[in-house]
């Protein structure tokens, strides 16, 4: 099988690894980008995917709230310049509003509240993309509606996270807001991380180990593994996270020494998950002039 540039310079991104060690690991899974993730992490020679420098969308983030009411909407657009203008800025704050005073908890249900113009979204929308010339996708929305504390943060219309909490006051709960804006964690607490995800955590950190390492006896070795996993489970935590706010304490220390407990958050970054699709002008041309 052949292993193209842009394989490997994909997997480079992706790893951190050398391009020769990318190389070698696509050709070993037969050009299997995920197998050749897990291969590099196996060697020591990755440590994790970055899967974020494959997400390029555009859009914004905009947030309404009203006490323990807080809705989270993500508006997409195809570049950054219709994204800054002002007629998608305002469609997408009014959306916000609208999505929380109507009690839509869904896209699909949103797309046919009514405005203060007396239009529905999906006409606004329709009408935004003759204005602004680009395609305009509601994409998605959070929502969290409490007695609880709960706080919402949007960093630079870019990401956005809410967050309900239990106990404590609303200084912590925006605190939590921020440290999962910034940080980023797929779960609140140890409980929370699937079996699976430590099976394979294990099975990683074993094939790194050295021969001397594995011939250790069975209650050493599984205590340096499990060592190991407890550290990865802190990364992947809110509560094992250190604490934005104050680094030397972790957010389990901080919610616990406030009597309180995070229930929930939500967290959307505009454009998480779509791949941008890179076109190679240069090379379509020499292409299609039977160049390439």
């Amino acid at each position: 099988m052949t292993i193209t540039a842009s394989q490997v310079k994909e997997l480079r991104e992706r790893t951190g690894a050398g391009m020769m060690e990318c190389k070698k690991a696509l050709t070993e899974t037969g050009g299997d980008m995920d197998a050749a993730i897990e291969l590099l992490r196996k060697q020591g020679l990755a440590k994790a995917d970055k899967k974020s420098d494959r997400v390029a969308a555009e859009g914004r983030i905009a947030l309404a709230q009203d006490s323990g009411k807080a809705v989270l909407v993500e508006i997409n657009s195809e570049t950054d310049f219709v994204a800054k203008d002002e007629n998608f800025v305002a469609f997408v704050d009014a959306v916000a509003q609208a999505a929380l005073v109507s009690g839509a908890s869904d896209i699909e249900a949103l797309r046919a509240v009514k405005l203060a113009s007396g239009e529905t979204i999906e006409e606004a929308r329709s009408a935004l993309i003759q204005k602004v010339g680009e395609n305009v996708q509601l994409r998605r929305m959070a929502r969290i509606d409490s007695d609880n504390h709960v706080a919402a943060y949007v960093h630079g219309a870019r990401i956005g996270v809410l967050v309900e909490l239990q106990g404590g006051d609303a200084d912590l709960a925006r605190g939590l807001a921020m440290h999962v804006a910034a940080m980023n964690p797929p779960h609140i607490r140890a409980a929370d991380v699937p079996a699976d995800f430590i099976a394979k955590e294990k099975d990683i950190e074993l094939a790194k180990m050295t021969d001397k390492d594995k011939a250790k006896p069975a209650e050493i070795l599984e205590k340096i593994i499990s060592g190991k996993i407890a550290k990865i489970v802190n990364e992947v935590t809110l509560y094992g996270q250190p604490y934005v706010v104050d680094t030397d304490k972790t957010v389990e220390a901080v919610v616990k020494a406030a009597g309180a407990d995070v229930v929930g958050f939500q967290r959307l970054a505009v454009g998480e998950g779509i791949e941008k699709v890179v076109e190679d002008y240069a090379a379509e041309v020499m292409k299609q002039a039977g160049l390439a």
